[in-house]
């Protein structure tokens, strides 16, 4: 088991990544349907990121340099952080870069982690699914009831709310893909045939 980071087995899975999977053509064409939203929606998160770290540098000198009292600068750096949380969500599980303990995977059968990674990817799939309704039912009472947060600047919650709504069906779906490619039988092509000369 190894703890540390290897650049030379991380640079081989992200190249391992960009071939398509064998499998059913809808979840090719939905895997690399998700391989180019993913990509897209990374660009916007990395922005956020710098643009979070940037607000609460500017609170951090308005507050205790310049004495003024901020009050958007914190609400506006959550929102930023949830949004680009939230997006990048299933970026990171295209490359099964979230958490994972590592330890089964070595000592059972490979058969046996097989029906383990399924039901990994299924109990996953299920609890981003309902947290995903969830976001969407959060999202939907804060748009009709018009709710903001308790500060003086009183943003609408519905924007946290949407980000974290579409960040999470982003992610869901992405389970759902790696789950059926999962237990769908593989298509492999069909060896070309050269033709004797």
């Amino acid at each position: 088991m190894s703890h540390g980071f290897d650049i030379t087995e991380a640079g081989r899975e992200l190249h391992d990544q960009e071939e398509p999977p064998y499998g059913h053509p809808v979840l090719l064409a939905l895997d690399r349907a998700l391989r180019g939203v993913n990509r897209v929606v990374m660009i916007p998160c990395m922005l956020a990121l710098v643009a979070a770290a940037l607000v609460l540098t500017e609170s951090v000198v308005a507050r205790y340099f310049l004495k003024v009292p901020t009050d958007w600068q914190d609400e506006m750096a959550i929102f930023l952080l949830v949004g680009a949380t939230f997006f990048s969500a299933a970026y990171v599980q295209s490359f099964r870069g979230h958490v994972g303990i590592e330890a089964l995977s070595t000592v059972l059968p490979e058969r046996v982690n097989r029906v383990r990674m399924i039901a990994v990817d299924l109990v996953s799939f299920l609890f981003c699914a309902f947290f995903c309704w969830k976001s969407w039912t959060l999202f939907l009472e804060a748009l009709h009831e018009g709710q903001t947060t308790t500060s003086t600047w009183s943003p609408p919650l519905w924007i946290p709310y949407l980000l974290m709504a579409t960040g999470m069906t982003l992610l869901s779906v992405q389970l759902l893909v790696e789950f059926l490619s999962r237990v769908t039988p593989v298509e492999r092509p069909a060896p070309s045939v050269k033709r004797a000369l």
